[in-house]
């Protein structure tokens, strides 16, 4: 697929569809891999979020997206409630390399704070890490702001920990 090609004919879908958990669990398990060397317990977490989405989440207030470029996945996000009232989260924000520098991950943002708008959150807050500087471009330019920072050591390697927010009101 070339980049011409996805640029053409990107769409963001509820994920919904047989396939679409375990491709976010997968894909997010090989990318981290490949690009930062990232062990198991990575896409472990990501299980987990997935799981925990899939087991119980309230359509009203919790959503998730598949971005496609040709009818093929290429990215996704979720959004879920924090046990804080009116606060949700947003999670395992994912663009695959070859839809990079599309607006793609934009556009998954875009999306995830429209629904939390419409399901009257006052705010959503996410945890990334630091070397994911694109993702934390995108989080930025929507208003996202840094709060928070600790070192951890986790996926095999020593990381920064950021906790992000967003004020919707």
């Amino acid at each position: 697929m070339t980049g011409a090609a996805i640029a053409r004919d990107v769409v963001v879908r509820s994920a919904d569809r047989p396939g679409d958990l375990g491709w976010v669990v997968q894909t997010h398990g090989e990318v981290y891999h490949r690009q930062l060397g990232w062990e198991t317990g990575f896409e472990a977490l990501v299980a987990r979020i997935v799981a925990d989405f899939a087991g119980s989440h309230d359509p009203r207030r919790e959503a998730g997206w598949i971005a496609e470029a040709d009818g093929e996945r290429v990215g996704c996000v979720f959004l879920v409630a924090d046990p804080e009232p009116r606060v949700a989260r947003l999670r395992i924000l994912l663009v695959t390399p070859e839809a990079r520098g599309l607006g793609v991950g934009t556009r998954l943002v875009a999306e995830c704070l429209r629904f939390a708008r419409d399901a009257g959150y006052e705010r959503v807050d996410l945890w990334t890490n630091d070397v994911l500087a694109s993702a934390r471009r995108i989080y930025a330019a929507a208003g996202f702001a840094l709060v928070d920072e600790q070192p951890h050591h986790s996926f095999g390697h020593d990381l920064v920990g950021q906790t992000w927010s967003l004020p919707l009101t």
